[in-house]
């Protein structure tokens, strides 16, 4: 079991250096992500043929993972160019929202009623934001689109949490990654006309480049998905969902290392104390919410109530 919990929080520490990566790697965020996404299809395909498992689907259901597949991309782009917009501490803090994005969306769509701490955790969550964007008022935008971006990445979750129970979670994410990197193979053609100035498409790479996509799509993406599925099946959703909260304290630890390391562009990754304390406000809101959420568990099976489907939320 302490091999299992070491291996799942290195999996986390895994995705809260991609938007490290992310920093790091030389070309525009929607070039990035398609490769990390084609890169990523690539070995998706490879696992499923080493493991003998058949990606066939009913069109209709393929379109349907292929649509979550294009939200995830515009995801990914956001998250990376909130990234650049600002640091990655500001970014990872925007990020943090997910789980209140998540407690707003999920009764929405799997039409369970909301739970009353989830609205005082997204007040206290509201909060933190608050103290974050006073304190790095300079990094806004880059802030306000990372929120922007969780509020996306929770949208998926919540797409994923029924789509997995129709089909083997590797065959969902090669099907998701697939649809990512077409959607922006279909996008290229308005992107380099409009968003570019002129400039046409950035896909050359320099030699630094291709080790840390491959780090991204390969490590951060493959590996630490299909590593973190096989974990499902032993450790609980809880000691998961706790753990994957954990994602933007390593990710803003890592940036602060990077700072300390004196790695060119991490030079504005030293925050003021304000920035801090809201981060603290963020994170205690995101980490109480797996504990809350298994205390209403417990409480429901007392009252013998149906218990809602759990959701566990992360980097696909």
């Amino acid at each position: 079991m302490l091999k299992d919990y070491l291996r799942l929080h290195f999996i986390v520490l895994l995705w809260g250096f991609t938007a490290i990566l992310g920093k790091l790697i030389s070309v525009p965020p929607v070039e990035l992500v398609f490769w990390r996404t084609l890169i990523a299809s690539a070995g998706l395909a490879l696992l499923l043929m080493l493991r003998r498992q058949t990606w066939r689907v009913r069109p209709l259901a393929a379109l349907r993972l292929l649509g979550v597949g294009a939200l995830v991309a515009v995801h990914w782009i956001t998250f990376f160019l909130a990234a650049r917009l600002s640091s990655v501490s500001v970014c990872l803090a925007g990020m943090a929202t997910l789980a209140l994005w998540t407690s707003l969306l999920e009764p929405l769509i799997m039409w369970r009623p909301v739970r009353p701490y989830e609205v005082i955790l997204g007040l206290l969550t509201m909060i933190g934001l608050y103290l974050v964007s006073q304190a790095e008022f300079d990094q806004l935008l880059g802030l306000g689109v990372a929120v922007f971006s969780a509020g996306l990445s929770a949208l998926f979750s919540v797409f994923n949490a029924k789509l997995v129970k129709e089909h083997p979670p590797l065959r969902l994410t090669f099907y998701e990654m697939l649809g990512a990197c077409l959607s922006i193979l279909l996008f290229f053609p308005l992107y380099s006309r409009y968003f570019t100035q002129n400039a046409g498409l950035h896909l050359a790479l320099k030699p630094w480049d291709y080790v840390w996509l491959l780090l991204l799509a390969g490590v951060c993406t493959v590996y630490a998905f299909s590593s973190s599925v096989e974990l499902m099946k032993r450790l609980s959703a809880f000691v998961i969902n706790l753990t994957v909260n954990l994602e933007p304290v390593y990710g803003i630890l890592l940036a602060v290392l990077m700072y300390w390391l004196h790695v060119p562009g991490f030079r504005e990754e030293q925050m003021s104390t304000g920035f801090y304390l809201g981060t603290l406000v963020i994170l205690f809101s995101v980490l109480i919410h797996p504990v809350l959420d298994q205390w209403n568990q417990r409480r429901a099976r007392r009252l013998q109530q149906p218990i809602p489907d759990e959701i566990i939320v992360g980097n696909p």
